[in-house]
C-alpha cells in the first residue's frame, strides 16, 4: 500500500521538476535528430533506442505531443516549433482514421495541446491557424464517436480495435476528444441527417464503462473487490448484452492489469473536471447531471483507492495486480516497488497516468489525501531508479511495460524480467504530470484539456 507523504507539497518537487525537463529536453532532441518516421512511430526502447512496434500507430501523438508539453513549461520556442510542424506535416492520417479507439490519444496530444496554447494566450492567435485546430477536434471527434456499438440498457461504448464487441477500459480517455468536440458546438451527423451529440455518447459511453469495466465489491463475480478494473469487456452484439471480462495486455479478466486501471484513474477524473464547466441542460438526454456525476464519482474513488491498496510503499505498480509470480517476491506490497527483481515486472507508465489521476480527483474533491498520494507517486517517479539520466537512453522514465502476455518487451542480458527500458506513452504522461505540478507551482491557469472552453 502506497505510503502518502501528506506534508508533501507541489512547491517541493521544484528542483526535482527543473531537473526533470532539462532532462526532457536532451531527451526529445534526441529521437527529433535520430529517429527514422519513415519506419513507423517510436512506441518503445530497446536497448535505450527508440523502435516501431506494428499494432496500431496510437504512440505517434505523444512523440509531437512531448516536444508541446516541453514548450509549455519552458518557453522554449524550439519545442513549439518541432511539435507544431510534426502536427502539420504528419499527424493528419489519425483525424480520419476509423479504426482505433485512441483519438483522444493521439490528436488531443497535438491539435488539442497546440489549440489549447493558443487559447490561453501561450502563442500567437492565427485565425487560419486557430480554426484549423478547431477543425481537427471536431473531425477527429465525431469520427471517434461514430465508431459505436448499442447495448441492451440504452448505452453504449465506442469499441476497441478488437472489434464492435469489445470495450476497453482505456477508450474512457478517448472520450476527451467527443467533449472538446461538443464544447466546439460540433456533433455528429448519421443517415437522414440526425444529429447525434457528442455529448450524449461520451456520457453513454463513461456510464457503461464505470457500470462493466469498474468492480465495486457488489458481487458481480467471485474476484469482485472495490476498484478491481477489467480491462477488456466482451458484449454480444446481437441482443447487446454483457457476457464476460477479458484482457488483452493484463494478465486475466479477473486481475487488474495496473495501466488500464491507470487509465480509468485519470480518465474519470478529467471528465469529471471537464463536466463541472458544461450546463445541467445538456446533459438531459443522459438522465441529468447527477445520474452521470454520480457514477463517475464512485468509479473515480473506487479505482484510485483499488491502486493505492495495491500498489507498493513508493506509488510505482507492478504490471498486474494478479501476475503469477508476484507472491515469489514476498511482503511486494509493504516495501518500495523492485524494478531488478526476478520475477514480475514494474510498469512505472502506469504510475505516470494513475498519479495525475489521483491529484486532480484530490482537487476535484477537495481531498487532500488523494492529492498528496498523487505527488507522492511523482517524486518517486522523478528521481532514481525511474528518472533516465544517461545520455545515451532515448527514454525519459525508465521501466515501462508495454505488452507481458506477448513478450514483446526487451529483457536484458542476465534479467529474468523486462526493466530498464521506457515507452512513449510513459514518457508523455510522466510529462503531463510533471506540467500539472508546475504550473501549479507557477500559479499559472489550472492545466485541463479543455482550457479556454
Amino acid at each position: 500500500m502506497i505510503k502518502t507523504d501528506i506534508n508533501l507539497t507541489p512547491q517541493a518537487l521544484k528542483s526535482d521538476l527543473n531537473h526533470f525537463w532539462n532532462l526532457s529536453a536532451q531527451k526529445i532532441y534526441s529521437i527529433e535528430k535520430s529517429f527514422n518516421n519513415g519506419q513507423g512511430s517510436p512506441v518503445y526502447t530497446t536497448k535505450g533506442q527508440y523502435v516501431t512496434k506494428g499494432w496500431t500507430e496510437w504512440t505517434q501523438g505523444f512523440q509531437y505531443g512531448s516536444a508541446l508539453l516541453q514548450f509549455d513549461a519552458t518557453d522554449e520556442q524550439e519545442f513549439l516549433e518541432i511539435g507544431r510542424k510534426n502536427t502539420i506535416e504528419r499527424m493528419a492520417p489519425h483525424i480520419s482514421h476509423i479504426g482505433v479507439h485512441d483519438h483522444g490519444f493521439n490528436n488531443l496530444s497535438t491539435y488539442g495541446n497546440l489549440l489549447r496554447l493558443m487559447q490561453e494566450g501561450r502563442i500567437e492567435n492565427n485565425k487560419w491557424e486557430y480554426d484549423f485546430y478547431k477543425l481537427a477536434i471536431k473531425i477527429s471527434g465525431s469520427v471517434q464517436a461514430a465508431r459505436w456499438t448499442d447495448i441492451s440498457n440504452g448505452n453504449g461504448y465506442i469499441y476497441s480495435f478488437n472489434g464492435p464487441h469489445s470495450l476497453f477500459v482505456d477508450t474512457l480517455r478517448s472520450c476527451r476528444i467527443l467533449v472538446l468536440a461538443h464544447k466546439l458546438k460540433h456533433y455528429l451527423q448519421g443517415e437522414g441527417d440526425i444529429r447525434i451529440s457528442l455529448l450524449e455518447r461520451a456520457c453513454k459511453h463513461i456510464l457503461t464503462t464505470a457500470h462493466y469495466s469498474v468492480f465495486y465489491g457488489e458481487g458481480r463475480d467471485n474476484y469482485d473487490e472495490w476498484g478491481r478494473t477489467a480491462h477488456e469487456i466482451i458484449f454480444n452484439i446481437n441482443d447487446g448484452n454483457y457476457r464476460c471480462p477479458n484482457s488483452q495486455q493484463g494478465y486475466s479478466g479477473f486481475t487488474t492489469w495496473t495501466r488500464g486501471l491507470a487509465w480509468a484513474m485519470v480518465g474519470f477524473s478529467e471528465e469529471l473536471e471537464a463536466f463541472a464547466t458544461i450546463p445541467d441542460e445538456e446533459f438531459q438526454s443522459t438522465g441529468g447531471r447527477t445520474t452521470i456525476i454520480s457514477s463517475m464519482e464512485k468509479a473515480a474513488c473506487a479505482v484510485c483507492d483499488f491502486y493505492i491498496k495495491n500498489t507498493p510503499t513508493d506509488g510505482i505498480p507492478y504490471w498486474d495486480t494478479g501476475a503469477p509470480n508476484l507472491w515469489k517476491i514476498g511482503n511486494y506490497l509493504q516495501e518500495p516497488s523492485n524494478p531488478y527483481n526476478s520475477f514480475e515486472p514494474i510498469d512505472s507508465s502506469a504510475a505516470a497516468i494513475g498519479a495525475q489521476g489521483l491529484m486532480r480527483l484530490g482537487k476535484y474533491l477537495n481531498n487532500d489525501y488523494y492529492f498528496k498520494t498523487g505527488l507522492t507517486v511523482l517524486k518517486a517517479l522523478l528521481n532514481e531508479p525511474y528518472l533516465s539520466s544517461n545520455p545515451n537512453h532515448q527514454g525519459l522514465l525508465l521501466h515501462s511495460i508495454y505488452h507481458r502476455p506477448n513478450n514483446w518487451d526487451y529483457i536484458p542480458q542476465n534479467a529474468q524480467i523486462p526493466n530498464g527500458e521506457s515507452s512513449m506513452w510513459g514518457d508523455y504522461h510522466i510529462r503531463e504530470a510533471a506540467l500539472y505540478v508546475t504550473r501549479l507551482i507557477n500559479n499559472s491557469t489550472y492545466y485541463t484539456f479543455f482550457n479556454g472552453y
